[in-house]
């Protein structure tokens, strides 16, 4: 399975091939951790991660979930995958976490959606939180030439 990331907004500077390369990285850990006996993640060719600005993930916020305004990653069930670039420094600062660390986790939540994993209820959330976490600190740990 192929991932791409592509960078569509130019008002936060990202290190867009940390973030292609955490990619790779986070799609082979993610798909260890299937959350339903068949998630729609493994029967995919492809994943596409974009990175957009506010104004365009509020437009597909509001347009396919009837949601104003800008929310940090939105996940489709065809293998696209849309991260607000603002939102994700906005969050790093709140976070005091780098901001290519929190655009990580983002990849990794929209992961986690197309294996099976919901964050309606509380509990879910909750699960696929730590989840999340765990995964995004075993990538950062890693140091193989892969990374």
């Amino acid at each position: 399975m192929e991932i791409t990331l592509s960078n569509r907004q130019r008002s936060v500077q990202l290190d867009v091939p940390w973030l292609r390369r955490f990619s790779k990285m986070a799609l082979a850990e993610c798909l260890k951790h299937p959350a339903c006996p068949k998630p729609v993640l493994p029967g995919l060719e492809s994943v596409d991660v974009v990175i957009v600005s506010d104004r365009v993930i509020a437009d597909v916020h509001r347009r396919f979930m009837n949601i104003p305004g800008p929310t940090d990653v939105i996940t489709f069930d065809h293998g696209e995958i849309l991260i607000s670039a603002q939102t994700a420094g906005i969050n790093a600062a709140k976070y005091n976490k780098p901001l290519d660390h929190e655009a990580g986790l983002y990849i990794i939540h929209g992961l986690l959606h197309l294996n099976g994993y919901t964050d309606k209820m509380e509990r879910e959330a909750r699960k696929m939180h730590k989840l999340q976490n765990q995964i995004l600190d075993d990538c950062l740990k890693r140091k193989d030439s892969s990374f």
